[in-house]
């Protein structure tokens, strides 16, 4: 788990410059590898501030143990999607937290993978870079060290990092696709709960589009240009088409035990290969025939 930069022509004075721009490292990471020693000039530990010449190798060395303990390991079938040595991509199940919690302090997708991870002998901590609600299923992607994570989240802020959902929704729209723009914040008293907040609410945008009609709902597929709490079953709720089974924002339903929201598609470009990684649920598509 390395970075590898040759230097090839003058624009960078230092390493600090190309940690910063040729790999966009944060300040803190920057500091932590300095404290590790894990940044090498031509195989040498080194000073970040030290000068570079053409023909140069930078190595970041990610492969340093963390510590991890604050997670239970726990065996539990994970549905593997995608690995490889910098991500781990998993279709999750509903049912199942992302993350601990005094209710789920050791039955979380994050006590399996850190079960998984032991079995690898990976001492790593455990990074969920997307997060769904216990009850929404679908694809998570797992960062295999704090770099990663950066970088993805860095594509969230950027829009480059590009999330699809499919979900019921209760109703037939009049209007078969358009674009959600209305700002969301946490409800006053509630720690759980959203609200619709033209005044204090974050920019929240979703689009849509009906795949589907059948006699008192909709299959509709949403893709979020934001990503806020709740966002896809406040916006659903708010147009009048609450996501079946969403007992928070809309009602019960007797065709599902729970909100039938599902994580259906991610794109992505990876941060080491620079490659389109583009990746589809099975039970999504099952749902598109």
């Amino acid at each position: 788990m390395k970075l590898e930069y040759i230097v090839k022509n003058d624009n960078y004075k230092n390493i600090n410059q190309i940690l910063s721009e040729e790999f966009k490292i944060s300040t803190r990471l920057k500091n932590k590898l300095i404290k590790k020693e894990k940044i090498y000039l031509n195989g040498c530990s080194t000073d970040t501030r030290k000068n570079v010449n053409l023909g140069d190798t930078i190595t970041i060395d990610f492969n340093y143990v963390e510590d991890n303990s604050n997670i239970i390991p726990k065996k539990m079938p994970l549905d593997i999607v995608y690995e490889d040595e910098w991500m781990l991509i998993i279709n999750k199940p509903a049912g199942i937290a992302i993350h601990p919690s005094i209710l789920h302090f050791d039955n979380s997708l994050s006590n399996g993978i850190r079960f998984y991870f032991d079995q690898k002998g990976l001492k790593k901590k455990i990074r969920p870079v997307n997060r769904l609600d216990i009850d929404t299923s679908g694809l998570v992607v797992f960062a295999k060290c704090e770099y990663i994570q950066e970088c993805l989240i860095y594509q969230m802020k950027n829009n480059t990092f590009k999330k699809q959902y499919l979900c019921l929704a209760s109703g037939i729209f009049d209007k078969k696709e358009g674009t959600i723009n209305l700002p969301i914040a946490r409800k006053e008293g509630s720690i759980i709960e959203r609200c619709i907040d033209k005044n204090k609410g974050k920019e929240a945008i979703t689009h849509y589009k009906v795949l589907k009609e059948f006699k008192t709902y909709s299959l509709v597929l949403c893709t979020l240009e934001t990503g806020r709490t709740h966002q896809i079953r406040l916006h659903m709720s708010a147009i009048k088409h609450p996501i079946l089974g969403d007992t928070l924002y809309g009602k019960a339903s007797k065709l599902i035990s729970r909100q039938a929201l599902h994580s259906y598609k991610i794109e992505f470009i990876h941060p080491i290969t620079k490659n389109k990684m583009e990746f589809m649920s099975q039970w999504g598509q099952s749902l598109c025939l």
